[in-house]
């Protein structure tokens, strides 16, 4: 009797995989760069596959100075379909290079403005903004009171007790770089940052190191991203995060479409869905500011003035200093950058 029920059932086992097969078949490698965090990768392949099932999401993950480098290198045979998660200083580089197709996705003029491109080159999905981190009980302990703007920063007490995002490899390192600039005075900007170098102890390659270390008590006070700032105090870190008084630099995640994919109409299909309101609910959980007004979801621990202290930023501006900025940095403070993986 045994045999004879299981004849059927390997027979159904074996027509429901020939089934399956054209299902599978039907679906395409979507190669897309990014500098998400890696806790984020999987909730987004999920999220954009529901979505689009005929999309097989391959993630290339790095810091976005690394992705910005990798994917420049490769103007002349790209690799990547879509560029997701990026900063939009970054994808203005590659617009200025004719690297993106343009595209506006259906719904996006419910998007805030800000985070819309006149001509659809590429389109913001949230912003981040670089904060400080400031350990309370080791800040008590070196006699230090948490800081209220940038300037305080260069107290001799704060001597080897900060740490910041190198501007090369981190977002949130070039966009504080870029906001000081463009709120300082570039001349300005640079004494301030020679005087902040004498109390930097290292430059990390994560825009979430900084706090992570301040979190830690490794150092009493880190320049890192918002979001890791509310994280690490809800986790139940000793930290304050605090929004500078003369402003605080901020950059937008967005995606573009890369120019010369073979895989455009898809990768169009992929983009109508990153305007939505539900993609947008999926940003929300790792951002506090999102491109679609309709979708607010503050944090616990979230600055509260962090957003009214977003300073007026020139997003064209940062790219097209970026280079000879980011050279300026490195040959004045290369010397304290942490050694790289």
């Amino acid at each position: 009797m045994i045999a004879k029920w299981q004849k059927p059932a390997a027979a159904a086992v074996v027509l429901l995989a020939l089934v399956a097969l054209p299902a599978q078949a039907q679906k395409t490698k979507l190669t897309v760069y990014t500098a998400l965090e890696n806790d984020q990768l999987a909730p987004f392949k999920s999220e954009i596959e529901k979505a689009v099932p005929e999309a097989d999401i391959e993630w290339v993950r790095d810091s976005t100075g690394v992705v910005t480098a990798r994917f420049l290198a490769e103007k002349d045979n790209p690799k990547a379909d879509i560029v997701m998660g990026l900063a939009a200083s970054s994808l203005l580089l590659f617009k200025k290079a004719g690297l993106l197709e343009p595209y506006q996705p259906k719904g996006v003029e419910a998007l805030k403005p800000a985070f819309r491109s006149s001509d659809g080159s590429w389109v913001g999905q949230d912003a981040f903004l670089g904060v400080i981190c400031f350990n309370t009980v080791e800040g008590q302990k070196a006699g230090l009171e948490p800081p209220k703007s940038w300037a305080d920063l260069t107290a001799a007490k704060f001597k080897d007790k900060l740490v910041m995002p190198h501007p090369a490899s981190s977002g949130t390192g070039y966009l504080t770089v870029a906001a000081w600039i463009q709120l300082m005075g570039e001349a300005e900007a640079w004494k301030y940052m020679d005087a902040l170098h004498q109390n930097i102890a290292v430059y990390t390659h994560s825009g979430s190191a900084p706090c992570v270390q301040a979190a830690k008590g490794e150092r009493v006070a880190g320049i890192s991203l918002d979001m890791r700032g509310a994280r690490e105090k809800t986790a139940g870190a000793p930290i304050e995060v605090i929004s500078p008084l003369e402003g605080i630099g901020w950059d937008m995640e967005a995606f573009a479409i890369v120019k010369g994919s073979s895989k455009t109409e898809l990768a169009k299909r992929v983009a109508d869905w990153a305007v939505t309101k539900a993609a947008n609910e999926l940003y929300s959980r790792y951002y506090a500011v999102v491109a679609h007004p309709d979708v607010k979801n503050t944090p616990k621990n979230y600055p509260t003035d962090a957003e009214a202290r977003m300073a007026k930023v020139d997003f064209q501006k940062m790219a097209d200093d970026r280079e000879r900025v980011l050279a300026e940095w490195s040959r004045r403070y290369e010397a304290k950058a942490a050694p790289k993986n």
